[in-house]
Formats: structure tokens, C-alpha cells, sequence
């Protein structure tokens, strides 16, 4: 039975970044907002992606720097040990996976907040274990994402690892295997490495963070061999084993065993019974179509994964604040997704923006290419990495740049800002530059550019 629980102005359905982020500012403008989730407010990153992932990244890397000190500033022993590690993430950034702060915090801005999962169930009506809402200015939908196992013989009913399940790690495996070279397959693989666990990466394509630049992955395979973690690429998985504390990963040519197995091949989007049938949309969707401003039918918002424009927390905090400005009747900015950045980060890091060199190549664009080192700070540091932009020689503006090695995505920041306005290459080629540092290695390459 429906109980008729209310009329409010907006009703938010998925609280992840972009979600509660939407609500909590719609709330302190002054309208009547419920939020809405069936999980933890917050989202996937808080407690089981960016920030403990990012965690255990940065315990990784204090380890791989003491490790560095022979040859450099003396002699080292290093013990790692895994306990302060899930500590941290238990206590510091997941509050032992308990969103009473953020609820609270959501409440204390002024919306309702509902516990359960949404459903659509007529113009803008939305229905929560038999409570109806009617929103009177429209709804704004954040379901997210939920990771997805390919479908590998014998892998459904084994006790693997997705990102939920590896973040919650109190003891360290001896060896994990890891289906998956993206973005998140490499950082976790790096950690476990880090941590003295023997690890095996399988990726189906022929190369690591494949939706990277070529030069990106060619530098993470070196880092990863040195590191003593095995890449498998190109691979073909015939099936997974399990029995006792042992997986097994069939490939074409070869066996895997680990203690441990990581899936961490892709995700799928939140919006299966969702009812989107009412709003005339394709219930079957895989993601939503937006215009600029974020709308998918009138008075229907998206953001977040669910829009396809990239699965990244930033990207959907970006969306929220179009989505607040429409709701709000202010004049845009509207949404602009020529300069979205993103970071890997792994050792070296990876920070891209824009257009890889393949896709502005793909889009038309009249492409012209330079790569260079990291100058004279990779060289003091002793770290190896690289710089490749990618410019629209007709225009002579950036479309795209990576930046590779320490602090990759800080690099990345003035190459975002020179794709999103648009600078010429000529006024970024004659900057200053302050020496040493590792961003003046753009320089060198800004110039090579304008006789490329």
C-alpha cells in the first residue's frame, strides 16, 4: 500500500558526491529538498573508493621512498606493516563505514533525508517502501555505479575481492592476482606490491590503462616490472578456480595462483529498476543523455556516472553545481567537457585532460604532437617520467596533454587550465617557469610544438 508522505521542491535520488552535494546546497538556498538512499550518503568514494584507496596509496608510497634510500641518503630496513594502514581507513575516513556524520551534516542543512531505495513512479513522483513524494520543481538523479565481474567461467560464487571488499582488508594476502589494468586495478596492485605481496595483472587489451596515452602505459609496465609485479596483456581468461585459500586464473598459455583475487574490470550503472519507463526513457539504459544544463526529460536532472561523461568524483561534484545553478535560475555556466581531467595514482603517476592523442586524431582535429623528460627535477629526484601534448594546429591550442611521473596530476593542473581557455601555444611556450621544478619540463615541449 502507498502512503502519501508529501509535496517537497526537489527530491534527490543517490546521495553520492554529486547527490548530497546537490541536496545539501538546494537545501540551504532555501528549497524543500528529500534526499534519498539506500546505501551510505557519501557514496562510493568516501568509503570505498577515492579516499581509502588513496589511503592505502599514500602508506605504498612511503614505503617505495625508503626503499629509495640506498643510493641516495644511506641505508634503509623497511618492515611494512598492513595494521596502521586499516586503522586509518576504518577510523579516519570510513568512521567504520557509518554515514551518521553525513547524515547529520545533510539534516542540519535543511532537507529530509530518506533511508531506503527510490523509485520512480510517475511524473515527478518518486516512491521509497510505500512513501510517495511529489516533487514540485523536478528530480535530480545520482545512483552511481556498482562494480561488475565480467562473465568468466567459475568466477560467480568464489569469495573474490571487488574495490568494497579490498578496502576493508585487515591482513595482507602473501599473492593477489588482479583482473583488470584500469586505473583502479593498477593503483591496488601497486599497493599490494609495495606491501611485499607477490601480484599478477590481467588485463584483456594490449596494454595497461589502455584509455591512457601509449607512452603511459609503457611507463607504468617499466615501473611495475621493476617493481616485481607481472602484467599480463592481451590475455584471454578461460576460467577461474577456487578451493581452499587458492584462486586459480586459467589464461590461454599459462596458470595463476594467488591467495587472493581482485576484480576490478568495470562497472555498471545504478538505473536498473529505477522506473524510468514513467518518464519515457528506456528502462534498459546504460547511461542518461543530458543536455547542458544536466537534463534528461523535463524535470529530470543527472549527474554522475550514470551520464557517461567520466566516473569521476570531480566530474560529478562539476554536474551538481550545474544542476544547483539551473534549479536556482541562475544563467549557467553550463556543462563543458573539453578539459575533464583525471588522475592515476600509481607510481609513476598519470595525470591526463582532454583529448588522448588517438581520439583527437579520430575527431578530426588537425594533430600535432611533442613529448619530452621531466627535466632537470626528474634527473635531481632520479625519477623517470615524461610530458606529451597534444595540440590542434590549425587553432595552435592544446586539446590534450599527460603528464607522467611524481606528482603527475599537480603537473596537470596549468596544462587543464590551457585546455579549458583555449590559450595559444605560443603565449604558454614564453611563461615563466620557475626552476627547478617539475612543470618547467613542459616548457621545452610547449616549444617544440610550434615547429612540430
Amino acid at each position: 500500500m502507498t502512503e502519501a508522505a508529501g509535496a517537497c521542491d526537489v527530491i534527490v535520488i543517490g546521495l553520492g558526491p554529486g547527490g548530497e552535494h546537490a541536496a545539501d546546497s538546494l537545501a540551504k538556498a532555501g528549497l524543500d529538498v528529500v534526499a534519498i538512499d539506500e546505501r551510505l550518503v557519501g557514496g562510493e568514494c568516501p568509503y570505498f573508493g577515492c579516499v581509502p584507496s588513496k589511503m592505502m596509496i599514500a602508506a605504498a608510497g612511503t614505503l617505495r621512498e625508503a626503499r629509495r634510500i640506498p643510493g641516495l641518503a644511506g641505508t634503509s630496513q623497511v618492515q611494512p606493516d598492513w595494521a596502521p594502514v586499516a586503522a586509518r581507513i576504518r577510523d579516519e575516513a570510513t568512521d567504520d563505514w557509518d554515514d551518521q556524520v553525513a547524515v547529520d551534516r545533510l539534516v542540519a542543512a535543511g532537507a529530509t533525508f530518506v533511508r531506503g531505495r527510490g523509485r520512480i513512479t510517475g511524473p515527478n513522483e518518486v516512491t521509497v517502501d510505500g512513501r510517495t513524494w511529489v516533487a514540485r520543481r523536478g528530480i535530480v538523479l545520482n545512483t552511481g555505479t556498482s562494480p561488475s565481474a565480467p562473465p568468466i567461467e567459475g568466477l560467480a560464487g568464489t569469495p573474490y575481492w571487488t574495490n568494497r571488499e579490498i578496502v576493508k582488508a585487515t591482513e595482507l594476502p602473501a599473492s593477489l592476482i588482479v583482473i583488470g589494468g584500469g586505473a583502479i586495478g593498477c593503483e591496488l596492485a601497486q599497493v599490494f606490491a609495495a606491501f611485499d605481496a607477490e601480484v599478477h595483472v590481467v588485463e584483456v587489451a594490449d596494454r595497461i590503462i589502455a584509455l591512457e596515452e601509449p607512452e603511459a602505459s609503457a611507463a607504468l609496465a617499466t615501473a611495475f616490472a621493476e617493481q616485481g609485479i607481472e602484467v599480463h596483456a592481451g590475455a584471454s581468461i578461460h576460467r577461474v578456480d577456487h578451493a581452499g585459500d587458492t584462486f586459480t586464473v586459467v589464461l590461454e598459455d599459462r596458470e595463476l595462483t594467488a591467495q587472493r583475487l581482485l576484480v576490478a574490470a568495470g562497472r555498471r550503472t545504478n538505473l536498473a529498476d529505477l522506473g524510468l519507463e514513467h518518464l519515457g526513457l528506456d528502462p534498459a539504459a546504460r547511461v542518461l543523455e543530458t543536455d547542458e544544463r544536466m537534463r534528461v526529460a523535463p524535470g529530470i536532472w543527472a549527474i554522475g556516472d550514470i551520464t557517461g561523461k567520466g566516473a569521476f568524483t570531480h566530474v560529478s561534484m562539476y554536474q551538481a553545481d550545474v544542476v544547483i545553478r539551473d534549479l536556482l535560475g541562475v544563467d549557467g555556466p553550463w556543462a563543458d567537457y573539453r578539459a575533464v581531467a583525471r588522475v592515476t595514482f600509481t607510481a609513476p603517476e598519470v595525470g591526463s585532460v582532454g583529448l588522448t592523442e588517438s581520439a583527437a586524431r579520430a575527431a578530426g582535429i588537425d594533430v600535432v604532437t611533442a613529448t619530452g623528460d621531466l627535466g632537470t627535477r626528474g634527473w635531481l629526484a632520479r625519477e623517470p617520467g615524461l610530458i606529451k601534448l597534444v595540440a590542434d594546429r590549425s587553432r595552435n591550442v592544446l586539446v590534450g596533454a599527460c603528464a607522467i611521473g611524481p606528482s603527475g596530476g599537480e603537473v596537470l593542473s596549468m596544462l587543464a587550465t590551457a585546455v579549458h581557455a583555449e590559450i595559444p601555444v605560443p603565449t604558454l611556450a614564453e611563461m615563466h617557469f620557475a626552476y627547478p621544478t617539475y612543470y618547467r619540463a613542459t616548457q621545452p615541449v610547449l616549444r617544440a610544438l610550434l615547429h612540430g
